[in-house]
């Protein structure tokens, strides 16, 4: 074992303990000052739930970071160095783990949150990271300044989103938040970028703890939570950040045949595609983009009689069906604009799929409760 995978595990172990002695406190905190998700007509639970299981996330996330550079450093000269630009990410982090953990305790207002995440978003291309190259996509490969900043700003602000909405049922957004973090940490491995090495392997930890609790926690015992936006939030903001780090076109350790926008791009395409799509829906329906409803792809899961646990497993099967499928078609040579059109055209006809399914379950509850009655 290297170097920098014996410090990958460190930092991962020392962020899992963290968020193994962290979360019980958590629990404790929520049942003392009363922080519960209630039940109400939007909500698929019917029992108040503790929602600050994703307040564990960034303190644990940094523990181990911190401790791996300490060990690092005590045995290592060449430790990675932090300019002034990572401490002005690091408060881009902050800021919107701020912003969802207050959220989560006195509630905000949609509208509010947007302009905080727009702000946290602006600090990537401030910092040197955006996207500068879009590989062929389009027929578009180097983008000039002004246009991979507004580019950046916009993914940024689409990935942070979509994993806040897609959060819907157990273990959805934490399900799909972990398949990219664990992806990323074997890809900026493999590139020797042991920083975003470590982020992501830190970020996972306190993940599966949340996921333990979040799965098969007992709402009787009091152990079971949810992340809330402290966590979905934060999730959002960590995969844009590693997703517009690995699709840079000087992020080093991919050769020329590679193309990392659209491998950064599948990791996370099935929370925002449907984000675009539900976003779509309800401009032509003219109805506010902040607008509450239940027309996500989880729902519409359990519309079409799926039940949680099934409407979990068939979207985490999507996901990864997509990430086989893109990465088979690029290495057979497809160009990424053709890859990139067969994936919304699939996307559209798994909504078909699900409308019409839907519709032959809307019209059979009527006749199932007359036979049981």
């Amino acid at each position: 074992m290297s170097n920098d995978y014996l410090y990958t595990v460190i930092s991962f172990l020392t962020s899992l303990l963290t968020a193994i002695i962290a979360m019980p406190w958590m629990l404790r905190f929520c049942k003392k000052r009363g922080f519960y998700d209630l039940p109400n007509e939007r909500k698929l639970h019917h029992h108040k739930i503790p929602r600050l299981g994703g307040m564990v996330f960034v303190p644990a996330a940094l523990v181990g970071m911190i401790a791996a550079l300490l060990l690092m450093s005590a045995a290592q000269p060449d430790v990675p160095t932090f300019h002034a630009t990572t401490f002005v990410i690091t408060g881009g982090i902050f800021l919107i783990y701020l912003i969802g953990l207050l959220d989560d305790l006195f509630g905000l207002r949609a509208s509010f949150k947007f302009i905080v995440q727009f702000v946290a978003a602006l600090v990537m291309p401030l910092c040197g990271l955006y996207i500068d190259n879009l590989y062929g996509f389009c027929g578009i490969h180097e983008l000039p300044l002004w246009a991979g900043y507004a580019f950046t700003v916009l993914v940024s602000l689409l990935i942070v989103n979509s994993i806040n909405l897609i959060d819907g049922i157990d273990g959805l957004a934490s399900g799909l938040s972990l398949l990219a973090l664990c992806t990323f940490t074997v890809l900026f491995a493999q590139m020797h970028s042991i920083g975003y090495t470590l982020f992501s392997a830190a970020l996972i930890a306190p993940l599966l703890v949340f996921m333990r609790y979040n799965l098969f926690g007992s709402i009787v015992r009091g152990t079971k939570t949810f992340m809330g936006d402290s966590g979905s939030l934060i999730l959002g903001y960590a995969l844009a950040y590693l997703a517009i780090k690995y699709a840079m076109s000087d992020a080093g350790g991919t050769d020329s045949t590679s193309d990392p926008l659209l491998t950064a791009f599948t990791l996370v395409l099935v929370p925002t595609f449907d984000l675009v799509r539900v976003a779509i829906g309800r401009m032509r329906h003219h109805v506010s983009i902040f607008h509450a409803d239940k027309s996500h792809i989880h729902h519409k899961f359990l519309a079409a009689g799926f039940n949680m646990h099934q409407a979990l497993a068939a979207i985490i099967a999507v996901q990864v069906a997509y990430c086989l499928l893109n990465w088979g078609l690029h290495l057979a040579g497809i160009d990424t604009t053709i890859i990139v059109v067969t994936d919304i055209l699939l996307f559209a006809m798994l909504q078909h799929a699900l409308n019409l399914r839907i519709s032959r379950h809307q019209q059979q509850a009527p006749h199932n409760r007359k036979t049981r009655k």
